[in-house]
């Protein structure tokens, strides 16, 4: 496979060598604005993910961070402090973004609170007048996906969906070969991400002395149902319905947005699954064992897809596999081969000829399989993608499109697990129906 100038792409930092200097973003205009950045939720995912790019970049690109939001008190002066020892200079808090934003002054903003609030958070800032880095899920409810969309696209900020395989060498190179013709046409694409970790998205020791008058509980609902405090709720947000979809929203959301950008297709035609609570009986309301099944396209430019993920064992790790009749590409080993693809013998015997891809590896370095994807280069390279167009008003490498789109996905794969029903799309309203229903929490 030919190599791509991926720098052109955004997408080719690496941790020893950055992929920039301050003497070409002097000649882009602005540059010599300094950015001032705050952190919407300080998360285990900014702290870890976000924080490490941006203080690699943040001298060279005249980024600084200056404030922090969140509605603990303890995050907040944790964040605090771990801000200002990382990154240097003072860190203000806010109680809410009300008070984040009224302050004016930021530009910019990493938001990295629960699920369910991405979409609305990015509302508010846009709103404000910033740019945003917003984790996935986007949305899990097309009330809010369709808000979040109008908002962005009015207000013509930069947005940088947290699908950090969009800024990899290999997926690049991958959607390259796909979108060339010579892959042929997919026809099945095998979806997996399993792990076997009892402490995934618990925080016991959190909850046990988490108290209602340490945060603002209704500011935490924001447009759910009202409810009555529960730390494991705030803290353990991706366990329960309808703060979190849970596996769809949190791992599905990654791969199934490769799935549009190779393909080129906006959301699936439809959606069933299966699944449940089988081996972590701990009061939690989502899945943690699930498998999904999607069809995309039509007739015989139509595909399947299946994702499967389970909590009880890790074996198979984290897997993407693209299938022709000539073959599959695999994203686990970075490889392109005929495995599986019609062999001579067989289409000899139907009067047809055989159709065989060559081996070959794909460039770039693959998604760690442990399914702890926020450390890797794909989420540097993503992150300074980000702070690059904020820089040059060009679109990202995950633009809003792509969040609505897999949150589309996403909403559909848990709607059809809590209806068990087949689940479509309208394209006319834009809403996931269950039956002739419109799926709502």
């Amino acid at each position: 496979m030919e190599r791509r100038s991926f720098i052109q792409k955004g997408a080719l930092a690496t941790l020893g060598t950055l992929a920039f200097s301050a003497k070409s973003y002097s000649k882009i205009i602005g540059a010599n604005d300094r950015v001032r950045v705050a952190c919407v939720g300080f998360s285990d995912r900014h702290r870890a993910s976000h924080v490490p790019p941006f203080k690699a970049l943040a001298k060279g690109m005249n980024f600084e961070m200056v404030a922090l939001s969140d509605l603990w008190n303890r995050r907040r002066d944790e964040g605090k402090a771990f801000l200002e020892k990382e990154l240097g200079g003072t860190i203000q808090t806010y109680r809410n973004n009300e008070e984040l934003y009224s302050a004016k002054g930021i530009d910019a903003v990493f938001i990295s609170t629960a699920d369910f609030q991405h979409a609305l958070h990015t509302i508010e800032a846009v709103k404000a007048g910033c740019d945003t880095y917003t984790e996935k899920p986007l949305a899990e409810t097309m009330e809010d996906n369709r808000a979040v969309l109008k908002a962005v696209k009015e207000s013509g900020k930069v947005v940088q969906i947290g699908s950090q395989r969009r800024s990899g060498e290999n997926y690049w190179a991958a959607d390259e070969f796909i979108k060339s013709g010579k892959f042929g046409d997919i026809k099945m694409v095998e979806l997996m991400w399993n792990v076997n970790q009892p402490g995934r998205w618990r925080r016991p020791e959190l909850t046990s002395i988490l108290k209602e008058s340490d945060i603002d509980w209704k500011r935490f609902l924001m447009n759910r149902p009202a409810d009555k405090f529960d730390p494991r709720k705030y803290l353990e947000y991706r366990l329960f319905w309808p703060y979190s979809s849970g596996i769809p929203g949190q791992w599905m959301s990654h791969q199934i947005d490769t799935v549009h950008w190779f393909s080129g297709l906006k959301h699936p035609n439809s959606v069933v699954a299966n699944g449940g609570i089988y081996q972590w009986n701990d009061g939690r309301v989502n899945a943690d064992t699930m498998t999904v099944v999607f069809d995309y396209g039509q007739g015989n430019k139509g595909f399947q897809v299946q994702f499967t993920s389970r909590f009880s064992n890790s074996a198979g790790g984290t897997k993407e596999i693209y299938y022709s009749n000539g073959g599959e590409l695999n994203l686990d080993t970075n490889t392109i081969s005929p495995n599986g693809g019609l062999r001579e013998r067989e289409a000899k015997a139907m009067g047809l000829q055989a159709n065989l891809l060559p081996t070959m590896k794909i460039e770039g370095a693959k998604v760690a399989t442990d399914a702890d994807t926020g450390g890797d280069i794909l989420t540097f390279n993503h992150v300074k993608n980000w702070m690059d167009c904020v820089r040059s008003r060009k679109t990202p490498n995950a633009p809003i499109e792509a969040g609505y789109q897999h949150s589309i996905a996403t909403i559909m794969s848990n709607a059809a697990y809590r209806t068990g029903q087949r689940v479509t799309f309208d394209e006319k309203t834009q809403e996931v129906m269950a039956g002739d229903k419109i799926f709502k929490y």
